[in-house]
């Protein structure tokens, strides 16, 4: 098993959910920070990462911020490390509400127009965690490789 190693931190100041006139963080924000994480551990490194799963890590950053945004009452912390050969995302949001997965169509027949994005974190992710916030609210960490 390849040595662990130290976890870099990307700091979110205070109030980075909420930009300017009071407009939220965005899912772009997210995948910036996500991305500056993975090419600033290379930088200090010199490992190369793997842009495909590079990729699956934005989209399963943006997928848990537009959650939090559309089901969950908004985005209430944000972190991403970078642990050993992967990247840690983590969403907190308002709802006590976990996540459920849903099919593509409705009881009666029809395309649903949402409810792919769980399946689709839980899919590319790694070490899928839910937990309840004491103050209310969820934290949703998932663990993506990246190198």
């Amino acid at each position: 098993m390849p040595a662990k190693d130290s976890t870099d931190h990307v700091d979110v100041p205070d109030g980075a959910f909420r930009r300017g006139g009071g407009e939220q963080c965005r899912p772009a924000d997210v995948r910036c920070a996500v991305r500056r994480a993975v090419t600033g551990r290379c930088g200090a490194t010199g490992r190369p990462y793997d842009e495909e799963a590079l990729s699956d890590a934005l989209l399963v950053a943006s997928e848990l911020t537009t959650n939090a945004i559309l089901h969950g009452g908004g985005i209430t912390g944000f972190d991403v490390d970078v642990d050993g050969r992967a990247v840690r995302v983590s969403v907190s949001d308002r709802s006590d509400r976990l996540p459920v997965s849903t099919g593509p169509v409705d009881d009666e027949g029809r395309w649903r127009t949402g409810g792919r994005g769980w399946p689709i974190v839980c899919r590319l992710a790694r070490d899928v965690r839910v937990a309840e916030l004491p103050s209310g609210g969820k934290r949703i960490t998932v663990l993506v490789p990246v190198f």
